[in-house]
């Protein structure tokens, strides 16, 4: 399955900002169910002030358990 662009370009800028030294990890509250989540930001500056973009958070547990690797025997959906 491809990884569509908006994903690769967001990827692209996280590296970027991890190799610049411009990536935080804040701890923010879950909009939805008010959890705490610890975000991967990249961090810019406008006029002078911090801009923290959230590209994630890390997951709670064992994320092994969590996400299973590429079905390689699937076809592609459209």
């Amino acid at each position: 399955m491809a990884i569509p662009d908006v994903y690769r370009r967001n990827f692209a800028t996280l590296r970027r900002a991890a190799e610049d030294g411009n990536l935080a990890l804040m701890e923010c509250t879950d909009a939805v169910t008010g959890v705490p989540r610890y975000v991967i930001c990249a961090v810019g500056r406008d006029d002078g002030a911090y801009v923290m973009t959230p590209f994630g958070h890390l997951h709670d547990g064992d994320p092994y358990e969590a996400y299973l690797p590429p079905d390689t025997n699937r076809s592609e959906q459209p």
